[in-house]
């Protein structure tokens, strides 16, 4: 067997940020630092942060006022940080960058009066937050199919917006289709799929040619790792969504096969690693990274944890 290992793969600049600030939080303030939602759509990270002392709620009223509580990478809506400041909480905000960039657009458009049409998944963390700016003036979509059912007036002021972590293509797809029926939509000054999502996509795009099978490490929540599954499947091959070889079967392999293995942006690299550990072991696989683009993007800590590392 043999391992084509992708690179770009796994954590990003923005899933590197808040895990650090999880720890400095657990490190500065002590247990328990409660999370709200998942710090990221991993399963391996979060109970590794559950062992160390870090509570995930799904509604602020779980914690106990005065506590301290952190924000994920994938943000929220102005009501929870008004709740979170009624109920004295010291919040962390560990949202990532490119997706607060997302919700100045959404606050920017909606104060120009525009109807923002935003591309996501329903109930999904980022796209809840993102709503949350501006709910009123949102709508949101996920296909060409829910495109052709919206109906606007011409001359209606339209933008669009998208989640940062969808297929490039299908996000594509679904922009094409609303300048077609509504040419003057008018789009953010810079895409808002985030770097992260497009580099891991077009590893995949390059490399799984040269494969048989595909492994994508990551968690079945996590929204860009299923896009790179669903990307393998797209161009023929047999793809693996999983949280770690755990998850594997020897049965879904052969000596002799070629295996590409990636990892979602919130997947971290010892599953990866334990992966490539597992087929060297049943199938006596030799490895070869292949890099595709490099990535050297680094986010700061929140304003709130960068003082205590001075």
């Amino acid at each position: 067997m043999k391992i084509i290992l992708a690179a770009p793969r796994g954590f990003c600049a923005g899933v590197n940020m808040a895990v650090q600030s999880l720890e400095l939080a657990l490190r500065h303030f002590g247990p328990p630092i409660y999370v709200y939602h998942e710090i990221v759509h991993n399963q391996h990270v979060v109970r590794t942060f559950q062992g160390k002392g870090a509570i995930f709620v799904d509604h602020l009223e779980e914690i106990p006022s005065g506590s301290t509580v952190l924000f994920s990478a994938h943000g929220v809506a102005p009501e929870i940080r008004r709740i979170a400041a009624a109920r004295e909480l010291r919040a962390v905000d560990a949202t990532c960058p490119l997706v607060t960039k997302v919700h100045l657009e959404a606050i920017k458009f909606a104060k120009d009066h525009y109807t923002i049409v935003l591309i996501g998944h329903e109930g999904h963390d980022e796209v809840i937050g993102t709503m949350g700016e501006a709910p009123e003036a949102i709508i949101l979509v996920e296909s060409t199919e829910e495109v052709d059912d919206l109906q606007f007036e011409p001359g209606t002021k339209l933008a669009y917006l998208t989640q940062t972590t969808l297929s490039v293509d299908d996000a594509n797809r679904v922009i094409s289709r609303l300048k077609e029926r509504f040419p003057w939509i008018i789009g953010p000054p810079k895409e808002d799929i985030c770097y992260a999502t497009q580099n891991r996509q077009e590893a995949v795009r390059l490399l799984c040619d040269e494969a048989d099978k595909v492994i994508v490490l990551g968690s079945q929540n996590s929204s860009n790792s299923q896009r790179l599954r669903e990307l393998a499947n797209e161009n023929g091959k047999p793809a693996y969504l999983v949280d770690g070889p755990q998850d594997l079967d020897r049965s879904l392999f052969a000596s002799g096969e070629t295996v590409l293995i990636t990892a979602g942006a919130s997947a971290p690299e010892d599953v990866v690693q334990g992966t490539i550990s597992w087929l060297q072991e049943h199938f006596g696989a030799t490895l070869e990274e292949r890099e595709v683009r490099k990535e050297d993007v680094y986010f700061p800590l929140p304003k709130s944890l960068r003082v205590l590392t001075q």
